[in-house]
């Protein structure tokens, strides 16, 4: 058998033959879901395109609320009803507003290795961290692959992305994956499996390595693959799925298109400055900027291990005044476990707006920016408007640093601190 990568390994056994890059292939869907962003299109392409509002199977199909959520108006509320409606009719779980972040929500109770799980929101990659094959479709695919169960794709070529050695105190997975966007670019993957290997990696949590996975698209990724290793599987069994284990690990011999090795030595806590994710810097040169937001949270860093981060940072401490401080956190279950560990107190005595999980701050939504704001927030885009203004700077890093921001009232070096 010839080598292969991750992603090559996946779609291979989800076909039954052994697939190459470029194959155009027909893939079984293990779950599909969509949002309240996303959803309502993909009912109406199915009623107007496909003459139908039943899908294919009721089993592997959720809708999530978390986009708008708690619902800030009267239209969003309506999409809610819509989307309701939709799951009674088909007897599709639903998950409600407060519930969470989807793609948290498919990490915890979905998502394990050689699944095949399309999600009509771009950030779908995350789930690449548990060793699924798992990408972003839009609407219009996700209303076909609802009715039909199954997707089509062409088999992306791999890029090997090699993490070395012992990552410096205060650089976590977000200014890891920060400082390879800012090496490659921002379409310096594009349509490509990103593949996520080394001794750094193999030391990674799998929630760390999630923020990685769920960035892959910032660089143009079809998917972020993590290996599937005993860290993979004791993360699904603290969720009780065990049984959905099974290893993932490229072959030693196997062809990649790209590949970079990157010494974890060298990477400094990371800024992606306005209005490009690979607008990347280290901390120090964008230090002393003032802010007048910091958020903490989000599909890529709203988990529980990030609530730990902040509360160690922030326990005791205020963040500044003029800085308005926002945590989102991913799911209920993130933030029924931060209560029960105390982080929850310690942030809002530290002056934080901890807000019900969700997407909240990330698309502007229920938490927006005014004219000439700047922000900080652990997020996975800075692009102009994304926050809901095209007059606000966005700034992206890891929750350390935003902590340590929040409590100066400015971009801070945590290193210095």
């Amino acid at each position: 058998m010839t080598p292969q990568t991750m992603v090559e390994k996946i779609l291979s056994a989800k076909t039954g033959r052994d697939v190459l890059p470029n194959d155009m292939i027909v893939v079984p869907v293990d779950l599909a879901f969509a949002h309240d962003g996303t959803l309502p299109l993909a009912i109406q392409l199915m009623e107007d395109e496909l003459a139908t509002r039943t899908v294919h199977d009721p089993d592997k199909v959720i809708a999530v609320c978390d986009h708008a959520s708690p619902s800030p108006s009267e239209q969003v509320s309506n999409v809610h009803i819509m989307m309701r409606r939709f799951a009674r009719e088909n007897s599709i779980h639903l998950y409600e507003n407060g519930d969470g972040v989807c793609h948290q929500i498919v990490l915890e109770q979905y998502s394990a290795p050689y699944k095949t799980i399309i999600g009509a929101d771009s950030h779908t990659c995350t789930h690449g961290a548990l060793g699924a094959f798992a990408t972003g479709m839009g609407s219009t695919d996700m209303a076909a692959i609802m009715t039909y169960g199954e997707a089509w794709l062409k088999v992306p070529q791999s890029y090997r992305i090699e993490v070395t050695g012992r990552l410096q105190e205060h650089v976590y997975s977000k200014d890891v994956f920060l400082y390879l966007c800012g090496r490659i670019t921002a379409d310096g993957a594009t349509y490509m499996s990103m593949e996520f290997l080394g001794d750094t990696v193999d030391d990674m949590s799998v929630e760390s390595r999630a923020v990685m996975s769920n960035m892959a698209i910032e660089a143009g990724g079809k998917c972020g693959l993590c290996a599937a290793d005993d860290k993979v599987r004791e993360f699904l069994a603290r969720y009780g799925r065990s049984d959905e284990y099974a290893p993932l690990y490229p072959d030693d011999a196997a062809d990649y298109a790209s590949e970079i090795v990157i010494p974890a030595e060298d990477i400094e806590p990371q800024i992606a400055a306005p209005h490009r994710v690979d607008n990347v810097a280290s901390v120090s040169e964008y230090a002393g900027i003032p802010l007048d937001q910091v958020c903490i949270g989000s599909c890529t860093n709203g988990r529980i291990e990030d609530l730990r981060i902040a509360a160690r940072i922030l326990k005791g401490r205020k963040a500044a005044k003029g800085t308005r401080l926002v945590v989102y956190p991913a799911s209920r279950s993130v933030l029924l476990q931060a209560i029960s560990e105390g982080l929850i107190s310690v942030l809002v005595e530290a002056g934080a707006a901890v807000c019900a999980p969700g997407c909240g701050f990330c698309i502007g939504r229920t938490v927006a920016l005014g004219d000439e704001e700047t922000v900080l927030s652990t997020q996975n885009r800075n692009f102009k408007g994304r926050m809901g203004n095209n007059n606000a700077e966005i700034y992206l890093s890891s929750v350390e640093t935003a902590a340590v921001s929040a409590i100066q009232g400015e971009i801070v070096d945590p290193r210095e601190v």
